[in-house]
């Protein structure tokens, strides 16, 4: 019968205290089933691996043998071990209703990692990071506080506006940012901040204030919003398709700058996990056809 992974622990104990009463209080066990393990451990291999008498312990070469092949295989197993919890850990995604939808099997495959999901409101401008809810999270950029989090984008897109199919510029292919700085737009609500200034176009507005025909704090409350003639509301390419209403349209805007949709993490949370996923899903390409993903100046030094 080979030796447990519990013996080899209990030899490297004995092994470095040289002291059978010592080695039994690391190992939080009673002396007495200490010295009889050892001892079966020695019949087991058929070997006497320590020299004993009254006033002291001392390895034989048989033991000083063991001692180094027993410590590379407690490291590997830890090693192991660690990989298959790891392997076998859910990590929590955070999302708002409007980002997120479709992106999750394809990061898990590109990860290696099992994801769930935790639905985060536009009041939670950290989609479930800031109360620990969630261990990554889908955001657009900007991130609420860079000083808190780290992130990766992963995928760049132009910014497109939605409105109404008989407002006066429903029928332009693409509309100029300049011909829709003075329409009401519909607002996220104040505790979204910083995102809740991008989707008003704040960095295109040269300081001026946008008009605000409505706040929504959901995807649904802005498509009934821009329904009823409240207002427009900026959208990311990709999610055009999840606003799709009848009386709506929507169209490509020029004179923005693009919107990049990243995965982001707590700067303090330094689990190998966390940067390991962010390390394959750059490593794996998962970007789209526009713009290799690229690590943010922040992640960057991590």
């Amino acid at each position: 019968m080979d030796p447990h992974l519990r013996d080899l622990r209990y030899f490297v104990a004995v092994a470095e205290e040289l002291h059978f009463t010592n080695a039994a209080q690391r190992l939080h066990i009673a002396q007495p089933t200490l010295s009889r393990q050892i001892r079966q451990l020695e019949r087991q291999l058929d070997v006497v691996l320590f020299d004993r008498n009254q006033r002291s312990v001392a390895l034989t070469v048989a033991g000083k043998e063991l001692l180094e092949g027993a410590r590379k295989i407690l490291e590997l197993w830890e090693v192991t071990n660690v990989a298959l919890q790891e392997a076998g850990e859910v990590l929590r995604v955070g999302i708002q209703s409007s980002i997120g939808r479709g992106l999750i099997t394809d990061l898990e495959s590109a990860s290696g990692h099992r994801l769930a999901l935790h639905s985060a409101s536009w009041t939670d401008p950290s989609s479930g990071l800031a109360g620990r809810q969630a261990d990554l999270a889908l955001m657009w950029l900007p991130v609420p506080d860079t000083s808190r989090y780290r992130w990766q984008v992963l995928r760049t897109e132009p910014r497109w506006v939605l409105l109404p199919e008989n407002h006066a510029l429903a029928n332009q292919e693409t509309i100029d940012f300049a011909d829709l700085a003075d329409e009401p737009f519909i607002a996220m609500p104040a505790e979204a901040g910083a995102a809740r200034d991008f989707w008003l176009g704040a960095d295109s507005r040269s300081g001026r204030q946008a008009k605000i025909g409505a706040e929504a704090a959901t995807a649904e409350e802005r498509l009934e919003a821009v329904s009823l003639g409240l207002g427009v509301c900026l959208l990311a390419e990709n999610n055009v398709p999840m606003y799709r209403w009848p009386g709506l349209t929507a169209r490509p805007v020029t004179g923005l700058a693009p919107c990049e949709l990243a995965v982001a993490w707590r700067a303090d949370d330094d689990r190998p996990t966390i940067l390991e996923f962010a390390a394959r899903v750059l490593d794996g390409g998962f970007a789209d056809n526009r713009e290799l993903p690229r690590v943010s100046e922040a992640a960057a030094h991590v």
